[in-house]
């Protein structure tokens, strides 16, 4: 076995850490286990820009106690190194294992270093927490979730006083902070959270859900039209923080027909009847479409375990159901906010890898677009640079299912994603439409736009090789030619010849409309490629030419990486 993974090990069977913790890793020391050691010592937990996800479980790099810990001493150390102590940082968390634990330690940790403590004593979802932040004027705020992983994740998600999660230059710094804290014995700690609820720096916030409730409410377009709609929605918050807030919100703006899927509707970090809890996988989404055609649904939409993404299933003309990707969602919500006078100072924000047709349904009708890096904490940077240049905001988006519609939060926000969603299915029913008829005449009017992706899981230190070897080698050696298509550009977002922050991104603009993008994953151990093609067509004849054409590219160009 490595020594100094042994060493690292073996320090973690010591007294510094507690019993349950001993016995887990002295465990795997005596059956030597080493593939598993190597694993969880191989490196520290990465605290990213957006914070720290991981498997849960004892080691370096494993989310723990000790771990949420050390990155909340930095946290502190950095709070106190701008003044912001007693501003506060609010903490809230999702239905996850241990993150009811992990948000206590955090709370803690900022009590015994005399920062004021704001925490939500119910579940909150990711976009509520944004939303406290500028409300009570914090100057940070913590989300113990790990959003749309498996049940064996959590994470510890850090956010700045502008609502939006660590932008340079917070994000740097706040890691150098963070990366000082080496040792436990750095770390201030109160004993128990009890010890902290006691002291005058805490406070608990849970009455801010029903300020956001109020204010979720402005985001509609027409409640009249909402409350006088027959529209049947079926919803799941897939075990989550969603699970009363959403059904809430939906019927405060005049919905009456509203089921929630019994066996989904509890808060459960086992997440039982959502296995991978992640409503841009058709699978998660599979027994909500069941339940939808058994009760005759109009629209079946969920949201992930923090409640900052949605997935939807709609009735189709014929009466079966359609699944629409991260790109159709937004389209279709862009779209509906469009049928409202927008003026011509209204802004549109989204990412590199979002859909091409975005920019185009903004250009058309005279707004401004803009596109940043993937991670909603770019979106909302660039939201509040055009809001201080005088535009005014209307949406924000990216491909993997975020939504933002409004600027009092600075982070995709599922909750208003679905009540928006669901309004625009009751908009275009009204008018006698369903979905597919409103997506082809759509089709006309911009064009039809294929986008679809394929992604890789390489877990632990081989798989970080891997993937870095894949980049390394799509740089050095792009697809010349991809079917009859050849290769007209390539951009590399690490070279410092683009306008955006450095990212290991790598764009491939070929023939004929076509776009492949390769970046790995800054959440998951995976590499994700995305297809993009478009055609401008007029019959659904030309639509299935441009769907098949696509999906033969993407196959060639896969199996030219051998992937």
């Amino acid at each position: 076995m490595n020594p100094e993974i042994l060493k690292k090990a073996q320090e973690w069977t010591t007294t510094e850490y507690d019993k349950q913790t001993q016995q887990e890793i002295s465990l795997l020391i005596n059956t030597e286990n080493e593939a598993e050691l190597t694993d969880r010592f191989w490196q520290e937990i990465e605290f990213g820009t957006g914070g720290l996800r991981g498997l849960r479980g004892a080691g370096t790099n494993r989310m723990n106690i000790y771990n949420i810990r050390k990155v909340t001493q930095g946290l502190a150390n950095y709070i106190h190194a701008q003044g912001g102590a007693k501003q506060g940082v609010v903490i809230g968390r999702d239905s996850r294992i241990n993150s009811l634990e992990f948000a206590q330690e955090a709370a803690a940790v900022l009590i015994e270093n005399n920062i004021t403590v704001y925490f939500f004593k119910d579940l909150c979802p990711t976009p509520i927490v944004s939303y406290a932040i500028r409300q009570l004027k914090a100057k940070a705020g913590v989300m113990n979730t790990a959003s749309h992983n498996p049940k064996e994740y959590n994470g510890f998600k850090v956010f700045w006083e502008d609502g939006a999660q660590l932008t340079p230059p917070h994000d740097e710094n706040m890691i150098a902070e963070v990366r000082k804290i080496d040792t436990l014995n750095k770390v201030r700690t109160l004993h128990h959270f009890k010890d902290a609820v006691k002291s005058p720096l805490f406070h608990y916030c849970d009455d801010i859900i029903n300020d956001y409730i109020q204010e979720a409410q402005t985001f509609s377009l027409d409640k009249k039209m909402c409350a006088s709609s027959d529209i049947k929605i079926l919803y799941s918050p897939l075990h989550g923080c969603g699970y009363k807030i959403t059904p809430k919100l939906l019927k405060k703006i005049g919905f009456k027909n509203v089921e929630v899927i019994p066996d989904q509707s509890i808060p459960d970090g086992n997440f039982p009847a959502a296995p991978y809890p992640n409503p841009e996988d058709p699978a998660a989404m599979k027994p909500g479409i069941e339940y939808a055609q058994k009760i005759d649904a109009d629209v079946f939409i969920a949201t992930d375990p923090d409640a900052d993404r949605i997935g939807v299933a709609y009735k189709t003309s014929t009466g079966s159901y359609e699944l629409l990707n991260g790109n159709q969602i937004g389209f279709l919500i862009a779209n509906y906010l469009l049928q409202k006078a927008v003026p011509h100072s209204s802004f549109i924000v989204s990412t590199i890898v979002t859909s091409p047709l975005l920019r185009k349904m903004a250009e058309e009708n005279k707004l401004f677009y803009s596109e940043t890096l993937t991670g909603f904490k770019w979106i909302s940077l660039e939201i509040e640079k055009q809001l201080q240049s005088g535009k005014q905001f209307l949406f924000g988006l990216e491909e993997s299912h975020g939504y933002n519609i409004s600027d009092k939060i600075r982070d995709k926000d599922g909750v208003s994603a679905t009540a928006i969603f669901a309004e625009l299915v009751a908009f275009y029913k009204k008018q006698g439409k369903f979905l597919d008829q409103l997506l082809l005449e759509l089709d006309i009017k911009y064009g039809h736009y294929k986008e679809s992706q394929h992604s890789i899981t390489i877990p632990g230190k081989e798989g970080v090789d891997k993937i870095n070897a894949i980049m390394d080698n799509l740089r050095a050696n792009p697809p010349q030619r991809i079917s009859e298509f050849d290769l007209l550009e390539s951009i590399d977002y690490l070279s410092g010849t683009t306008r955006l922050p450095l990212s290991n991104v790598l764009v491939l603009h070929y023939e004929e409309n076509i776009r492949i993008i390769a970046r790995p994953s800054g959440t998951e151990p995976k590499i994700k490629f995305y297809f993009s093609s478009h055609g401008e067509v007029a019959c659904a004849h030309c639509v299935a030419e441009v769907e098949e054409a696509h999906c033969v590219l993407k196959s060639i160009f896969l199996e030219k990486l051998d992937l």
